[in-house]
């Protein structure tokens, strides 16, 4: 009985506060439009990079093949974290100097690129070869080919990778907090520093991570059904 009144009363002292939320709703909401905004231009940025990439790594120009290969190699083999350090500290020392907000979402563009280079290649691959030939054979060049023929059943065959990294895009722009970047969690930090309610903070910061990634996960799904209902 000791123990349960004990567990009782420890679940007591770590009931939500909801007045954290509402008090400081302002900046909470601030943070979650910023991080909107960064991960819309890092979604198409990486988008058209990770395509291009792709485009690059199977096609038939040796340097631009190894520069593709290299590119995807490299950057999916180091920390997110990283790259963007490379732009907040490196570029400074070139006489260029952006914004934390800036920094972070070009590195979460770059980073992100690389792994939808990945899947989108895989993509192409899975095209049979056939069709690109009597594409080519009929009188369209390769980059009419990848555009019209091979490219639109690539993207509607990696469907539910390209979600996953979509998705996965939205969670790592918490990097844009360390930077300086006016994201969500860069304003709950600035919250558990004046509230010292870190447990409440960050939960309310995990709930509006949430509103954002479920509709995607649910879009990602319908879409994903709806092409599969038209093979």
């Amino acid at each position: 009985m000791a123990a349960a009144a004990h567990l009782l009363s420890m679940r007591g002292e770590h009931m939500l506060d909801f007045s954290i939320f509402i008090d400081y709703f302002d900046i909470y909401m601030k943070g979650f439009f910023n991080t909107i905004i960064a991960s819309v231009i890092a979604l198409i940025g990486s988008f058209v990079l990770g395509t291009i990439i792709a485009i690059f790594r199977i096609g038939s120009v040796k340097p631009l093949k190894w520069l593709g290969t290299a590119y995807v190699e490299f950057i999916r083999n180091i920390p997110l974290l990283l790259v963007v350090f490379v732009f907040f500290y490196g570029l400074p020392s070139m006489g260029i100097t952006l914004s934390g907000f800036v920094c972070g979402t070009l590195g979460l563009t770059i980073y992100t690129a690389s792994f939808i280079a990945e899947a989108i290649r895989a993509g192409i691959m899975s095209v049979p070869k056939g069709q690109s030939e009597a594409a080519q054979s009929s009188g369209l060049t390769y980059l009419q080919t990848m555009w019209h023929i091979v490219l639109p059943q690539a993207i509607k065959i990696v469907i539910p990778p390209l979600s996953n990294q979509f998705i996965n895009l939205v969670k790592n722009s918490s990097v844009l907090g360390v930077f300086a970047g006016f994201d969500l969690m860069y304003f709950g930090d600035q919250v558990a520093s004046e509230t010292f309610a870190t447990f409440d903070t960050y939960i309310f910061v995990a709930v509006l991570y949430l509103v954002l990634t479920l509709p995607l996960s649910y879009m990602a799904l319908r879409l994903e059904r709806k092409l599969a209902r038209t093979d």
